[in-house]
């Protein structure tokens, strides 16, 4: 690889310019590794017996060591290799001048080292282990996985049907023969002893745990209760938090808010949610009905869980005849118990085969589709099922008729030898607790068999409804990330969006349109016209007040009428001309109205208040106006009055100027 390398980088030196700092640690590696192989060659030649091509092959891997430690000391280290090379160079020597006297051949005249195989190729079993699983095997089109959910829907009922049958005949048979205290009664004719049925029920309960395992799986059902519950709970509950904040953004942003509704997008999961709730209050109530059971039996479960000699001094002693020990009425009756004790035992077995029976729809479902290109799941479901089931169908109408004949003969047999038998008050009281324990048995088992479903069923349940909640969190995560995205852009969108200013209404009596009655009034006066400036002109500067004493002052009724021009805008360097107070509009009234102020935009009809001049006051004439607009340079300053040359010696009052009528 290194002399590849040594090869292309010198053959295109202009090409790979950026490897020539590294070219000497190639020729390096280079060396060291022919070295390498040479010292090994010489240890096969050794074992080979070849003593003088083990010499020749040792000092070429020393010169090329000696070549190394001369050329590219500075780049690499060879000498634990140098000194390797060199002690087995000379045992070698020393061992074939003394001993063997082989001839050392020449570098030209040895063979070429061959390539040594380092890896080989190897044929790909399949499957790669025996814990493999395919990923894929499973993975069908979407018709085919709606047709086999219906199909083991249909599975699941015939399955149920069946069994609960046999269930439900099973347990008629033992409430029958409980009833009749069977076969307790055939055994007990001593009247002395515990019969040998009632013990062996004893054994059993004890060993399924007693009365300890039940009321232990009743204390267990509200926890796991209460855990599922909760769980749903919390899956709903996160549900209506971000559907109640997607309405409260709805109805605030209304047309904006733009994404599906939350109440439309979890529908299916809210009805989900409803079908686990009705699963829940179904398996309270189951659980009701185990919990009374059980507190009917207790008594007698908790007598069934006590020793032999306990149980034997609390049953009451009798002693009838001992003459029906042989009749044949007893006979008849045990051969009868015997045969439903199998009729018993062949259901159970016909159970676990209907549990247990499997077939793989799959295929045939994948076969009819690639044949027709659609799916008649109901016709191929409901023929395969009956050609599974359809046995078992048969034998469970079979087990339930046997069972009805065996009842109708035990009954019958029963009432003979209750005839037969002397019957006593002491009997009675016997055949009544025997009665109680045979049906207390029986209802162990049956409330085991349901407690333990019950456990099962939340433990199940508490999985889906799991998934279920992380269903529900990871899209209501989404729909968080949703709304905070759409929110970030709601507000810059709203960022953007100019603002219009909002301008105060001008008031009444500033509006330039007069009323009726002011047209048809006398003699009320109408204020001076205000003048608007575009913003690219500042408005003019009101005239400076012109003082004049009362004598010579010029009523407003002998002033000539003349038009008084609107003030014209000028820059801002230049300085208005005054205007003469004593100019007013034709038809103006007897009283002085005042100069025109302009409006300004955004203070319409702004009107400042009269003021007496006042010498000593700062800026009272020269001070700019404050209300400009924006982007407007500030207006020149106006010229003092001159002041008289020689101060008065009081100051005498300037009369005011009225600015609206009086």
């Amino acid at each position: 690889m290194f002399c590849l390398w040594l090869f292309v980088v010198g053959l295109s030196p202009g090409q790979y310019f950026y490897f020539q700092e590294v070219l000497p640690v190639l020729a390096a590696k280079h060396c060291i590794m022919q070295a390498n192989a040479e010292y090994h060659q010489s240890l096969l030649a050794k074992q080979q017996k070849k003593f003088g091509e083990e010499i020749a092959r040792l000092q070429h891997a020393a010169d090329l060591v000696k070549t190394v430690a001369s050329r590219y000391d500075e780049y690499v280290n060879v000498k634990d290799l140098s000194d390797k090379i060199t002690r087995a160079l000379t045992a070698a020597k020393k061992d074939n001048d003394f001993i063997y006297h082989d001839r050392v051949p020449d570098l030209k005249d040895l063979d070429s080292i061959g390539k040594a195989a380092l890896v080989k190729a190897t044929a790909i079993q399949v499957p790669l282990s025996q814990k493999f699983t395919d990923l894929f095997e499973k993975m069908v089109p979407m018709a085919v996985q709606k047709a086999m959910s219906i199909y083991n829907q249909r599975k699941a009922e015939i399955v149920n049907r069946l069994i609960a049958q046999m269930r439900e005949a099973t347990n008629l048979c033992n409430g029958v023969l409980a009833s009749l205290n069977l076969p307790a009664a055939l055994e007990d004719l001593s009247g002395d002893s515990v019969p040998q049925s009632i013990l062996e029920k004893s054994r059993a309960v004890i060993q399924q745990g007693g009365l300890q395992n039940i009321e232990q799986l009743i204390r267990d059902l509200p926890e796991l209760l209460q855990r599922n519950r909760e769980i749903l709970n919390e899956s709903l509950k996160i549900l209506d938090e971000e559907e109640a904040t997607d309405n409260e953004l709805r109805n605030k942003f209304t047309q904006r808010w733009q994404r599906t509704p939350s109440s439309d997008l979890y529908k299916s999961l809210r009805a989900e949610g409803t079908s686990f709730s009705n699963v829940l209050d179904k398996a309270v109530q189951a659980d009701k009905v185990v919990r009374e059971q059980y507190n009917t039996h207790c008594e007698m479960i908790a007598l069934l869980c006590k020793p032999e000699a306990e149980l034997n001094a609390a049953i009451p002693s009798a002693n009838p005849a001992k003459t029906l020990q042989g009749s044949e009425v007893v006979g008849v009756l045990r051969s009868l118990l015997a045969k439903m004790d199998e009729v018993k035992k062949e259901r159970e077995q016909l159970e676990n085969d209907i549990k247990s029976a499997q077939f793989d729809m799959t295929t045939r479902f994948l076969t009819a589709l690639a044949q027709d290109g659609a799916l008649n799941e109901e016709a191929l479901s409901v023929t395969e099922l009956d050609n599974i089931y359809g046995g078992y169908t048969q034998k469970v109408q079979q087990s339930l008729k046997t069972q009805e004949e065996i009842l109708g003969n035990v009954q019958t047999s029963h009432q003979e030898f209750s005839t037969m038998k002397q019957s006593n008050s002491e009997a009675n009281q016997r055949e009544e607790v025997m009665k109680k324990l045979a049906s207390a048995h029986d209802s162990y088992i049956e409330i085991s068999k349901n407690l333990r479903e019950g456990t099962k069923f939340y433990n199940d349940l508490t999985e889906i409804l799991l998934k279920f909640q992380n269903k529900c969190s990871d899209i209501v995560f989404a729909r968080k990330t949703e709304r905070d995205e759409l929110l970030k852009e709601l507000q810059q969108s709203i960022a953007r969006e100019p603002s219009a200013p909002s301008f105060p209404s001008v008031p009444a009596y500033q509006s330039s349109t007069p009323s009726p009655a002011a047209s048809t009034g006398p003699s009320i006066p109408t204020p001076a016209p205000r003048t608007m400036f575009s913003s690219s002109q500042p408005p003019a500067r009101p005239p400076p007040p012109t003082f004049s004493t009362p004598a010579t002052s010029t009523t407003p009724s002998t002033t000539p009428s003349t038009n008084v021009p609107p003030p014209a805008a000028v820059p801002t360097s230049a300085v208005p001309p005054p205007a003469n107070p004593s100019m007013v509009h034709p038809g103006a009234p007897s009283q002085a109205q005042g100069p025109p102020y302009p409006t300004y935009p955004g203070y319409p009809g702004y009107v400042p208040m009269p003021m007496g001049y006042n010498a000593y006051a700062y800026g009272q004439y020269g001070m700019p106006y404050m209300y400009q607009t924006p982007g407007q340079a500030p207006f020149p300053g106006a010229q003092q009055p001159q002041q008289h040359p020689y101060p008065y010696q009081q100051q005498p009052q300037q009369p005011q100027q009225p600015y609206y009528p009086q």
